[in-house]
């Protein structure tokens, strides 16, 4: 090897270790804990026992209301944080006074770690002083409080709609980042041709944005699949599993039941999921090379 190339692989060398360590590594470890029986209370124990752990998860009546949980929570959440994000990114795309202090405050949500943010709805979906409650009896929409962390038919919407709010400012910056990129030129031309704004949006900036809205959808599915954050600060997974998603129910097995087998078999579970997802999207989108990312 050349000096030149061994100076490149000295400062490639911190990256390759910090990856190997906090990614490949713990990969490595869970796909071999997948395959044990790994529990904290017998460590003497700890064999190989094959697919069990796959099998007593999926026979798991808490498994399969965790999976159907997170297909609501994904795509639920998913819709309204693209459709509002996008009229939002619209909105501060045009030139307006305080669109800076605007858009600061705005975005700032973002900048909030998700446990922080799953305390504050906890607080306004309080059933005996939050300000969702509030706000209804004043409204004379509701007679007495609702209990909607508390009541299995509320709690999962609840949830949803703190991570909507979450999430539409990722959705608002990315596109209006987006939507930024656009040359002026194609409105005035679209314009001048007499084209309707409708006419602009569906045939100038939807297509223009379709790229970033492909890589952004993909990279927010895996991130609301594995966001635990939100639902164990609101709920912690309650009333009686309700609002359950796989993250949660995998972190359920590793701090209450300490079984760190069927933890990593649920992990495991995850990722196949979304490598399925993943391949049947990019797919589905027509976006099979980097280049056009």
């Amino acid at each position: 090897m050349s000096r030149h190339g061994l100076f490149i692989l000295l400062c490639l060398l911190p990256a390759l270790l910090l990856v190997s360590i906090f990614i490949y590594y713990p990969l490595l470890k869970g796909l071999v804990m997948s395959f044990q029986n790994y529990t904290l209370f017998d460590l003497t124990n700890i064999d190989f026992i094959g697919l069990q752990n796959f099998k007593d998860i999926l026979a798991d009546p808490n498994f399969k209301q965790s999976l159907t949980n997170s297909v609501y929570w994904v795509f639920i959440s998913l819709f309204f944080q693209v459709s509002i994000g996008f009229v939002l990114a619209l909105m501060l795309r045009r030139q307006f006074r305080g669109r800076g202090v605007y858009q600061a405050f705005v975005f700032f949500p973002w900048a909030m770690s998700g446990f922080l943010i799953g305390l504050i709805w906890r607080w306004m979906f309080n059933g005996q002083s939050g300000v969702v409650n509030d706000l209804l009896l004043k409204m004379n929409l509701i007679d007495n409080p609702i209990p909607f962390l508390a009541d299995p038919k509320w709690a999962m919407a609840s949830v949803i709609i703190a991570n909507v709010w979450y999430g539409i400012t990722f959705f608002g910056i990315m596109i209006l980042a987006a939507l930024q990129s656009i040359p002026e030129d194609l409105y005035e031309a679209a314009k001048m041709d007499g084209a309707s704004s409708f006419q602009q949006l569906t045939r100038i900036t939807i297509p223009y944005i379709i790229p970033t809205l492909t890589v952004t959808i993909l990279l927010r599915v895996i991130w609301i699949l594995n966001f635990p954050d939100l639902i164990y600060s609101m709920t912690n997974g309650g009333p009686a599993g309700s609002t359950h998603i796989l993250s949660t129910y995998m972190l359920e097995k590793v701090i209450y039941d300490q079984n760190y087998g069927q933890a990593s078999a649920i992990g495991i579970v995850i990722m196949i999921l979304l490598l399925f997802f993943t391949i049947f999207y990019l797919l589905a989108t027509k976006m099979n090379k980097a280049g056009d990312f």
